[in-house]
């Protein structure tokens, strides 16, 4: 449970201005208006630290909640524009489509690929298989993370098993 003891101002007060800024592209100074115009006067850099303390440890709490996903994932990456520039965006989702994780990132590579699928498997545990497309990234990254922790993924190259995630970015783009 997130502690708000020390606070000057109400638990609810604190979570609406982190939610907010997190979910909806808005700077801190148009949130200080908003916050406003609902009769709670709050400086923006109050928000800023806000945001810095609460949202790593919200995202800690609602990882703790999350359901379990299932042992065979699809992973795929996509180009998506952050901010002007292009990122690549690496997605993994279990067989019901539910999401394992996702990681951006600048470089399409092995070692992108790799420290995707090291941050997956350390919040989601081990799959038994995963389902690529016939990315050369993603199956040597598979291939050293088996030879690094001896373990026996098995890899599927089937392209059109993939389209759950390739037709979830529609949504993200």
């Amino acid at each position: 449970m997130i502690d708000f003891k020390s606070s000057h101002f109400e638990r609810d007060v604190i979570l609406w201005g982190v939610r907010w800024y997190v979910a909806y592209p808005m700077s801190y100074r148009q949130l200080e208006e908003m916050m406003e115009e609902r009769g709670v006067e709050v400086d923006h850099s109050t928000l800023n630290r806000w945001v810095a303390k609460y949202a790593p440890l919200l995202e800690k709490e609602f990882r703790a909640r999350k359901r379990a996903v299932g042992s065979s994932w699809r992973l795929d990456e996509t180009y998506v524009k952050v901010k002007g520039c292009w990122k690549y965006l690496y997605r993994a989702v279990d067989k019901a489509g539910a999401t394992v994780d996702f990681f951006l990132t600048a470089k399409r590579d092995c070692k992108a690929a790799l420290r995707f699928l090291r941050k997956a498997i350390c919040q989601h545990g081990k799959p038994k298989k995963i389902t690529i497309d016939k990315s050369g990234a993603n199956t040597a990254a598979i291939e050293s993370y088996n030879e690094e922790s001896e373990a026996d993924i098995e890899i599927r190259r089937i392209k059109y098993l993939n389209n759950i995630v390739e037709q979830d970015h529609r949504a993200v783009k």
